[in-house]
């Protein structure tokens, strides 16, 4: 399982949002840099790096950065917020990201989506699916979509999906727990598909329960920012399980 940092973006800063409300937003740090030398000093080697203000606007904004920390670390980074054309796919990959993180256009256009697994493969398509309410959240989780779950992920697996992170935007940014019971059902349904985990993550006991649930990786954010986790408990549980680790 991989242990997954996110760093989300608003003017350039680190910032932390509860369920997805840009009304109630932190901020940590003023430099991301500052966080990915953070992060990289202290064993953590896969970078989530959300644009918050480019799932906003529409287009990637903040590509700077992202070529600034992929210059500066040897993180294994996948960026997603405000990507919706292949121009935006390939101004992630000129600047030094490894993945995209997709989620909207994947539900508004799929054959669009589809098109981009077959052009640049699987492994570098990572697929957001972002749920409220039971339902697939879109357009920086303002909108909902009608798309019942299950027959999403199957068009997507049949499309060639082979990632996938999934948020219950309800437990994101909480620290109430993460929505075991959802990704279980997920796991259950598509054993094929290698699923991270995301949203709620508040101590160490959490991720140790979706490794044992067969989560393929963690993503986590405000838990570490707020002292829930420390970077050393991370490194101490990936050392210990690092045969088991993918």
């Amino acid at each position: 399982m991989n242990i997954i940092v996110a760093i989300d973006l608003i003017d350039g800063k680190c910032v932390r949002l509860t369920q997805g409300d840009f009304q109630r937003k932190k901020i940590y740090n003023n430099d991301p840099l500052d966080v990915a030398y953070m992060l990289e000093d202290n064993g953590i080697s896969r970078l989530h790096i959300v644009d918050l203000d480019g799932a906003k606007k529409g287009q990637v904004v903040h590509w700077k950065t992202l070529e600034k920390i992929a210059n500066n670390t040897h993180l294994i980074i996948d960026f997603g917020g405000g990507i919706y054309t292949e121009n935006d796919v390939r101004t992630v990959f000129e600047n030094g990201g490894h993945m995209v993180s997709v989620g909207s256009i994947a539900v508004k256009k799929p054959i669009v989506f589809k098109n981009w697994i077959d052009i640049y493969g699987s492994n570098r398509i990572l697929l957001g699916v972002d749920i409220k309410n039971k339902k697939i959240a879109i357009n920086g989780w303002k909108n909902l979509s009608n798309i019942p779950l299950w027959d999403f992920l199957k068009e997507k697996e049949t499309h060639g999906i082979k990632n996938i992170f999934c948020t219950d935007i309800s437990k994101d940014g909480v620290l109430s727990g993460p929505s075991f019971s959802l990704y279980r059902s997920i796991i259950k349904k598509f054993p094929k598909i290698k699923l991270i985990a995301s949203g709620g993550i508040s101590n160490i006991g959490d991720i140790e329960k979706l490794f044992h649930l067969g989560c393929h990786g963690v993503i986590v954010g405000k838990a570490i920012y707020e002292k829930k986790i420390s970077l050393l408990e991370l490194r101490n549980w990936k050392e210990n399980n690092n045969n088991k680790l993918c």
